[in-house]
């Protein structure tokens, strides 16, 4: 019996995310849920973790783990482990895979997946009014509006699921002093305080992106010396849809610069470079000559780069248009 993970990957519109199976694989041109088999010594968790990260370049965050399937192929037989999983990733790299959708919860049924992901999926679909409810965070303060750091950094390191995340960001709207620690924790150097802390700052700028400003120009400042490849997926989302006349022109020119060389890096990943053409296209309206320079990189990345970045440099190229 061989073990495997599989992730069944929530986006924030709940859609799940499927990829589906080349010719020349064991299940040609068939749909599953991204994953792969256990490692000696590794965890599951680490397990689904590692290769989401491998097959597609992202980021997720375990919610909770559904009962195995057992399924036999005849030529070997399987214990499919599934895990559900958050992201705020739209875009996967397809390196083991020949194409991807998100798909609405009930709409499952409808793919010609393989037959132990067909178990998955009807469990999936089954269990969702099973599935427990995450339970709001209480954040306690005391009299002077402060907050206990060791409690607010342990809720953020074990919160799982959006919603959750959504509830800490709620607070943080509500109480500047939660605001100021999640941006604080952002620059931490402890990898998952820092990632959990900046996803959870994302949520907080979707809805009030206004608080940002008076931060944006340190944020910007700080991108060329952040190693933590989550917090630049965090920060540049934030930045994307942040007003960019809040900051100066010398800031402008640092960010543009930063964009740039993250489109041209073969090392960055997706959302990061997504992220860099939208901010370039928003300087490109204060700085109509950075459009043809983006229009060029974009032609360039094209070349050799997945679907998903294809499809994004085409929106871009034709909102320049």
């Amino acid at each position: 019996m061989i073990d495997v993970t599989c992730a069944i990957i929530r986006n924030e519109d709940d859609e799940i995310l499927v990829v589906r199976k080349g010719e020349n694989s064991d299940h040609p041109l068939k749909w599953e849920f991204p994953g792969g088999k256990i490692h000696e010594g590794e965890s599951r968790e680490d397990c689904i973790i590692r290769e989401i990260m491998e097959e597609l370049e992202m980021e997720v965050i375990i919610y909770r783990q559904l009962d195995p399937v057992e399924y036999d192929y005849g030529h070997k037989k399987i214990r499919l482990i599934p895990f559900i999983c958050d992201t705020l990733d739209e875009l996967p790299v397809l390196s083991e895979h020949v194409d991807f959708k998100w798909l609405a919860p009930q709409n499952l049924m409808e793919i010609d997946f393989s037959d132990a992901d067909i178990k998955v999926a009807e469990n999936y679909i089954t269990g969702l009014n099973l599935i427990p409810k995450e339970e709001k965070p209480v954040i306690q303060e005391n009299s002077d509006s402060n907050v206990d750091d060791t409690e607010l950094q342990e809720m953020i390191n074990s919160t799982l699921g959006l919603k959750a995340v959504d509830w800490i960001a709620t607070s943080a709207i509500e109480n500047p002093v939660i605001f100021h620690k999640l941006l604080e924790y952002s620059y931490s150097g402890e990898r998952k305080l820092a990632f959990r802390a900046s996803w959870t700052l994302t949520k907080v700028c979707d809805k009030f992106p206004e608080l940002i400003y008076p931060h944006l120009s340190y944020l910007i400042e700080s991108l060329p010396k952040i190693n933590n490849e989550s917090v630049q997926r965090s920060f540049l989302r934030i930045i994307s849809i942040s007003d960019l006349n809040k900051v100066s022109g010398n800031n402008h020119g640092i960010l543009a610069e930063y964009c740039f060389s993250m489109l041209r890096s073969g090392f960055s990943a997706i959302a990061i470079k997504a992220y860099s053409m939208d901010i370039i296209y928003n300087l490109s309206i204060i700085y109509p000559e950075l459009a043809n320079e983006l229009a060029t990189s974009i032609r360039i990345l094209s070349e050799d780069s997945s679907a998903g970045i294809k499809a994004k440099g085409r929106s871009i190229l034709k909102k320049i248009s």
